[in-house]
């Protein structure tokens, strides 16, 4: 057993979703019926956080490939993006904390774990930012605090650049994957 509060781990058939409450029953639905087919179908990766202590699960993220037009994103990131219909970026598609573990910054672990995630992925298959569609203004909230940007066309719709994601992890000491490398 590890020393660390918390680890993060692939859903499987390990985990006791049954019990996993976080106050948005669509959320807490998703958990317990749709991840395994998701995976399934490799239409989305679930992660989870678990709690070292007792096995619990403290909260999951989804992350997915996925594609924007340049032309909903604000005038200054069109700019230094190619002129193509569309490009590529990381859907984190769903983001849920237990009810249990609120106030204890789980939720910042998870979006964190999930820009790194995204960072890594980017020395493979490249993507131009982590994409996420905040649902209800408590979630736009957390988002913004974190540096993401509203689409232009779909103010539900947030964006952090790929190279903002890199220079939040320089800056707090993150391991950072060298994207150049083969």
């Amino acid at each position: 057993m590890s020393n660390r509060p918390f680890r993060f781990e692939v859903l499987s058939g390990d985990h006791a979703p049954a019990s996993f409450r976080c106050g948005e029953e669509a959320l807490d639905r998703y958990l317990r019926q749709f991840t395994g087919q998701d995976m399934k179908r490799r239409v989305a990766t679930v992660f989870v956080l678990v709690d070292n202590t007792n096995g619990r699960l403290v909260g999951f993220y989804t992350l997915s490939s996925f594609s924007v037009r340049p032309s909903g994103l604000p005038e200054d990131a069109q700019k230094r993006l190619p002129r193509y219909p569309e490009v590529p970026a990381v859907l984190l598609g769903r983001l849920a904390r237990d009810e249990t573990y609120r106030g204890r910054g789980c939720g910042a672990l998870l979006l964190v774990d999930a820009l790194r995630r995204a960072l890594a992925t980017t020395s493979q298959v490249a993507a131009f930012a982590v994409v996420v569609d905040a649902k209800t203004d408590t979630a736009a909230a957390f988002y913004r605090r974190f540096g993401f940007t509203p689409f232009q066309d779909t103010p539900a719709r947030w964006f952090l650049p790929m190279r903002t994601i890199q220079d939040l992890m320089v800056r707090d000491g993150a391991p950072v994957p060298d994207s150049t490398s083969a």
